[in-house]
């Protein structure tokens, strides 16, 4: 009879433990199937194998706990069926109406989570279907059903959880059980509402940027949303920052030995916003200057070239002062008076101007290369100093610091404008396009005159950048065995290069076409 109530001891603990542990797979079960990643699922998976564990082990303790006490009982000599009854006598009845209250109010709660479940899966699955059929809708009908599928199982688990709560409460368990349940519920919920968030912001905004596109003509504000649209994945990055951030701080509020540092949160979160509205601000100051510049097109090439030439001045100078505005809001978030530290920054910046001298000698050079108009961004120089190899080519940026210039074989060569030297400009009022032309002694100058001449007549009529016809300057030199002519023809600034290349295969065809003996070695120079 003793073996017997041992082994009944043993069989109920077993079965409470396998029951347990039933319930625990199949919440370990809905949860992991209502994860949001699979790096979610395998930590599920490994929490639950260890749970597991604990519980096998919890259990074969307590198995052989109970066999020891009873065991001992035996060896003392006690009657263990009498000493099993007066240890139940001993629980007050109100204990088991406790229980069987508390059970069944459980099943109660479980039963009434899992018909709210049904209704709110149908009405998760309506909503779908009518966010599908909403008309001009630009998100494509996966992303929908990803984020409502989400959301699906985020309630799902969230009202199980929630149900785990108020049976433990009914059941009446010690207290901090429930309090550890309710604080986990809440870090689920903040945690997977905010993985939820950046997906439907991320659809938001795609839709908003599609509607923009399509409903933007040159007679609205939107002309100008093209411009801006590049900060598209920048306004998505910093949106995902302080969502994670709320996030982050709200799951710490909930810990609280560490909840003191949930106050860094908000600070986080209006550097962001600084961050972004700078950069918003600097693109739209940079549109509005190039919109003023450049509203009327009905510019000459002079003035178009000054245009260029101070937008990306404008734009620099705008952009470290919208810099020094952000270090500066920052500072002030941060609760940092900026005074003392833009005192002494003032004091470094002397320090270190004394011995940046080369540095001030170029933004010196550049601010007079600038107000005295020695050239323009489009011009063709050739600048540098005489001992020095020349720098020769179209001017791409003219900056504080330094120069950029575009060899015409497409080398892209930076020079400080301290050292810009002496500079020759080919692209101020107009240029001589220089072509010399060598013909033989026996032939008829007059009729070579006359050839280029109409040569020069016919460019000028085809080719706006030809100011005025070809002229001829007259023999340049004597050879061996032939005579070199020196033309001119009065073009453009910075077109002499192209016009000279033209007019040799111009010239090489007339020649040939009038009969006129072309020597094997043709000298010509390009100034």
């Amino acid at each position: 009879m003793d073996l017997l109530i041992i082994l009944a001891e043993v069989s109920l603990v077993i079965f409470v433990f396998l029951l347990a542990n039933w319930l625990l797979n199949n919440v370990f079960k809905q949860i992991k199937k209502n994860s949001l990643n699979k790096g979610e699922g395998r930590t599920i998976k490994i929490l639950h194998r260890n749970i597991n564990a604990f519980l096998i082990l919890t259990c074969l303790l307590i198995c052989l706990l109970i066999i020891g006490a009873n065991g001992f009982l035996l060896y003392r000599g006690e009657k263990i069926q009498q000493y099993t009854l007066l240890l139940i006598e001993r629980i007050p009845s109100a204990f088991w109406v406790t229980l069987g209250i508390g059970s069944a109010q459980s099943i109660g709660i479980l039963i009434l989570a899992a018909i709210i479940l049904k209704l709110v899966s149908y009405c998760f699955q309506v909503a779908c279907i009518r966010a599908k059929n909403i008309e001009q809708s630009t998100t494509d009908d996966q992303s929908i059903d990803t984020f409502f599928n989400n959301l699906n199982k985020i309630v799902t688990t969230g009202i199980w959880l929630w149900a785990v709560i108020f049976c433990t409460k009914f059941l009446k368990v010690p207290v901090v059980v429930s309090e550890y349940l309710y604080t986990l519920l809440r870090l689920y919920l903040i945690v997977a509402i905010g993985l939820l968030i950046p997906k439907a912001i991320t659809a938001i905004v795609d839709s908003l940027d599609a509607l923009s596109i399509r409903y933007s003509s040159p007679d609205n504000l939107l002309r100008f949303y093209d411009r801006l649209r590049h900060l598209i994945p920048f306004l998505k990055r910093c949106l995902e920052f302080v969502i994670y951030i709320c996030v982050a701080t709200l799951a710490i509020q909930q810990v609280q030995f560490i909840a003191y540092i949930a106050v860094f949160g908000p600070r986080i979160v209006k550097i962001i916003g600084i961050i972004f509205i700078s950069r918003v601000l600097f693109e739209v100051i940079y549109l509005l200057i190039e919109e003023v510049l450049f509203k009327d097109g009905n510019f000459g090439d002079i003035q178009t070239s000054r245009r260029l030439t101070l937008v990306p001045l404008i734009r620099s100078f705008l952009q470290y002062l919208v810099y020094f505005g952000v270090i500066v809001s920052i500072l002030y978030t941060l609760d940092i008076n900026p005074a003392p530290i833009l005192a002494g920054a003032g004091i470094l910046g002397v320090a270190i101007g004394f011995g940046a001298q080369t540095l001030i000698n170029d933004i010196v050079c550049g601010f007079f290369i600038l107000f005295e108009n020695y050239y323009l961004v489009g011009d063709y120089i050739q600048a540098g100093k005489a001992e020095d190899k020349l720098v020769e080519g179209f001017v791409e940026t003219i900056e504080l610091r330094t120069t950029r210039v575009r060899h015409p074989n497409g080398q892209l060569q930076i020079i400080r404008n301290g050292d810009i030297g002496s500079i020759t400009n080919y692209s101020k009022q107009y240029i001589f396009a220089v072509v010399e032309v060598s013909v033989p002694y026996d032939c008829n100058l007059a009729h070579v005159y006359k050839v280029i001449e109409e040569v020069g007549e016919q460019l000028k009529e085809n080719d706006l950048a030809v100011l005025e016809p070809t002229l001829v300057d007259g023999v340049e030199s004597i050879g061996e065995s032939n005579l070199l002519l020196r033309t001119l023809t009065k073009v453009k600034p910075g077109k002499h290069l192209q016009i000279q290349r033209v007019l040799r295969k111009i010239f090489t065809d007339a020649f040939m076409r009038e009969g006129i003996t072309i020597p094997l070695r043709v000298e010509n120079s390009e100034s």
